[in-house]
């Protein structure tokens, strides 16, 4: 089913993190997943957080003082060899959750440093 309305695309999603946490936040989006992170613009750099693309789409993380992590709400990530990348997880340390309840559809579930959860899916 295709709308009709104005909407055209995604351009990125927002999740939350606790102040000081960026360092986990680069090692894990960049390092284990391998986002590529880009600059915020000054006025926003100054609020602290990181942002990181992949894909043609970008994460947003933005520092909340009183954070509650994304238990339930997520964004879902497209991957390719999905295998890889959750033994790439597990051995970072972060256990990861696989649900067949998708028809047709691979995918597993983790945890971000902060506690977000996170989907992947195969491409």
């Amino acid at each position: 089913m295709t709308g009709g309305g104005p909407i055209t695309g995604l351009d990125h999603v927002q999740l939350a993190a606790p102040p000081g946490r960026e360092p986990a936040l680069r090692a894990f989006y960049a390092g284990v997943l391998g986002m590529a992170e880009i600059p915020k613009p000054p006025a926003l750099a100054a609020r602290g957080g990181c942002w990181f693309r992949a894909g043609g789409a970008e994460l947003h993380l933005g520092i909340e003082t009183d954070f509650r992590p994304a238990r339930k709400a997520h964004p879902g990530l497209l991957a390719a060899g999905l295998d890889a990348l959750a033994a790439r997880i597990t051995a970072h340390g972060t256990p990861v959750t696989w649900d067949d309840a998708l028809p047709g559809r691979r995918r597993f579930y983790c945890a971000d440093p902060v506690g977000n959860r996170l989907e992947f899916l195969g491409v």
